[in-house]
């Protein structure tokens, strides 16, 4: 089905007719509009009927001004990633892990024409000169792509979709990703104040998890959000995004995560949120985390919550710190650590842990774990008891027994 839900018409996908209804709209000087589309679909002397007509329209709009053979995939509200790694081979991700689909280009020019056009239109180039990109569009897709000889086997690109549709936690325990316990112990840490990180792979869940969480703030808190590529979306009335810019084709204009957190100091935030550390930024929101700004926090990659400290000693080094002092830094500014992964096609909240120093040394010591239910949705299977448990319960203001009972 097409967006005007008639059949695609055979005939109205004929390849000749697409090259002539091409060349006629861009053979016009200004934006391609629908009007021109189907100006150009009429004039094309091809009698398409009113399925056909819609049909050819939808593929000349999708193919100079949306993702192409790709624009059906979008459509779909359950695709969160398309990934093209060859004309013919096409997968999506629906958060049950990749799937390969039918979709396919003509060729390997036509991948390339889309994804330089794509990334253009995020006001990047991406040429031999600039083989890896990635750009967040004005759509909110997130468009990462690699040119050859950089990628052995031609153009590769990844769409990451934004959705418009934020989670709530009582949603996201009714799905299983967050257990009952879980969800007590996030709404402490939002009520309490606590700092913190959520750690995962790739696609696990994190930015979906920060938004829901931010959403738990009080409407009367300023929440100042810095991202590199926008794409937390909370449910709060007074929420700031500054996302950060790169440099252009001179290398000058860029501005870093780090210069990001230094202006929004200057901003009075209620809590100061880093969408993902990555990189020396992590310097300033320690620093901001341990001068009063309390409640705030942000996203990291990492395989558990225990190598958190390792990743954080990483991204210091990066800034100048030594291990030594990002351990100190870090232990007093952060408070808790949650983990999400994907298990089996299914993202869950897995893991809160304390942080702590241990011996002088920076520790996530793990205070609750979770193990996924067997069905695809529905609640966790279980919680269990981690030694940082009592610790975390004291921090949080939680009793002590509620692990218990929740978890019978």
């Amino acid at each position: 089905m097409n967006r005007h839900g008639a059949a695609p018409d055979p005939a109205a996908v004929d390849p000749a007719l697409m090259d002539s209804v091409r060349r006629r709209v861009l053979s016009q000087a200004g934006p391609v509009t629908d009007l021109r589309v189907a100006a150009a679909v009429r004039d094309s002397g091809h009698l398409l009927g009113a399925a056909g007509s819609l049909a050819a329209m939808d593929r000349i709009t999708a193919e100079l001004n949306g993702l192409g053979p790709l624009q059906d995939l979008a459509a779909d509200p359950l695709v969160t990633d398309i990934f093209v790694n060859a004309p013919d081979s096409v997968w999506l991700d629906r958060g049950h892990g990749p799937e390969r689909v039918l979709a396919r280009f003509d060729g390997e020019d036509a991948l390339r024409a889309l994804a330089v056009r794509l990334v253009a239109a995020g006001g990047r180039r991406l040429d031999d000169s600039s083989p890896c990109v990635d750009v967040r569009l004005d759509t909110g897709y997130r468009v990462h792509a690699v040119l050859p000889p950089i990628s052995a086997t031609g153009t590769l690109l990844s769409i990451r979709l934004a959705r418009d549709s934020v989670f709530t936690l009582a949603e996201l325990v009714d799905s299983g990703a967050v257990h009952p316990v879980m969800a007590d112990v996030i709404r402490a840490i939002i009520d309490v104040r606590a700092s913190f990180l959520v750690s995962g792979a790739t696609g696990a869940g994190k930015t979906t998890l920060l938004s829901t969480m931010l959403g738990l703030c009080p409407a009367t808190e300023r929440l100042v959000l810095i991202e590199d590529a926008a794409e937390l979306t909370p449910r709060h009335p007074h929420v700031v995004t500054l996302e950060a810019r790169h440099a252009n084709a001179e290398g000058t204009g860029g501005i870093d995560l780090a210069e990001l957190v230094r202006q929004a100091l200057r901003m009075n935030p209620g809590r100061l949120v880093v969408g993902e550390c990555r990189g020396p930024e992590v310097r300033e929101l320690l620093m901001a985390l341990n001068t009063g700004h309390s409640g705030g926090g942000g996203t990291v990659h990492a395989n558990g919550a225990a190598d958190v400290p390792a990743r954080l000693a990483a991204l210091g080094a990066l800034a100048g710190l030594d291990r030594h002092a990002v351990a100190m830094q870090a232990a007093s500014a952060l408070d808790v650590v949650l983990h999400v992964a994907r298990r089996g096609g299914r993202r869950f909240v897995a893991q809160v842990g304390v942080v702590r120093l241990v011996a002088g040394e920076l520790d996530v010591t793990p205070a609750v774990l979770a193990a996924p239910g067997p069905a695809a949705s529905g609640p966790a299977a279980e919680v269990s008891r981690g030694p940082g448990w009592a610790v975390l319960a004291a921090r949080l203001g939680l009793d002590p027994g509620l692990l218990d009972r929740q978890a019978a």
